[in-house]
């Protein structure tokens, strides 16, 4: 089957907020520092959910990739932008005895009371990785009243750097595409290099 690329959506600044303040209202307590990751990184939900604190270099601002969707996206460093780290940051203060090999994101449960508005987190297994965030996502994204997936806060992640004029080979390999992807995306994106282009030709003219 063809690969589509029609599908995708770009969520605007004013959806950002509305999703992360339902996201820092979430239950899950791992939601918030999650989707921030995905919208500051362009991460994969596959490479979040799996990351080990042993990818994480929060002095040097980077994530190592471990094992991902291609050989181009495995093994490359992810920079952390001021959003990401604080985020990070914060999150790590949640396992003061975190050991390399634990999961950033591990595998626990949460509840909360009727009678009170303090989260309760229970059943935690650093060694293990947390299953999905899609009850929470799902949860978040209705009490925000945003529509869009998982996938498309990496998608928002790319638009954002091509609108600011990113170079696409840049953006190829902070978004880990191989060359083929990086040929389909040129042409996925190319709506937004066009006043660039224009800019880019009128410095050529002598005045």
């Amino acid at each position: 089957m063809p690969t589509r690329d029609d599908v995708g959506h770009s969520i605007s600044i004013a959806e950002e907020k509305a999703l992360l303040d339902a996201c820092k209202a979430s239950r899950s307590r791992s939601l918030y520092p999650a989707v921030v990751l995905a919208l500051n990184t362009a991460l994969r939900y596959s490479d979040i959910r799996l990351l080990q604190w042993k990818q994480v270099d929060l002095d040097g601002g980077f994530i190592r990739v471990g094992k991902s969707k291609t050989v181009y996206s495995t093994d490359r460093v992810a920079w952390l932008n001021a959003n990401a780290r604080a985020a990070m940051s914060d999150w790590s203060l949640q396992f003061p005895t975190r050991q390399v090999e634990h999961f950033v994101f591990p595998s626990e449960r949460y509840g909360q009371p009727r009678s009170s508005v303090t989260r309760v987190t229970y059943n935690i297994n650093v060694n293990k990785p947390i299953g999905t965030f899609k009850t929470a996502w799902k949860a978040a994204k209705k009490a925000a009243g945003v529509k869009c997936r998982f996938h498309d806060l990496r998608h928002t992640a790319c638009t954002r750097m091509l609108e600011a004029g990113i170079p696409l080979s840049v953006v190829a390999s902070v978004m880990g595409w191989s060359p083929a992807t990086t040929t389909r995306m040129a042409k996925r994106y190319g709506h937004i290099g066009q006043e660039a282009q224009q800019k880019a030709v009128e410095s050529i003219a002598v005045n």
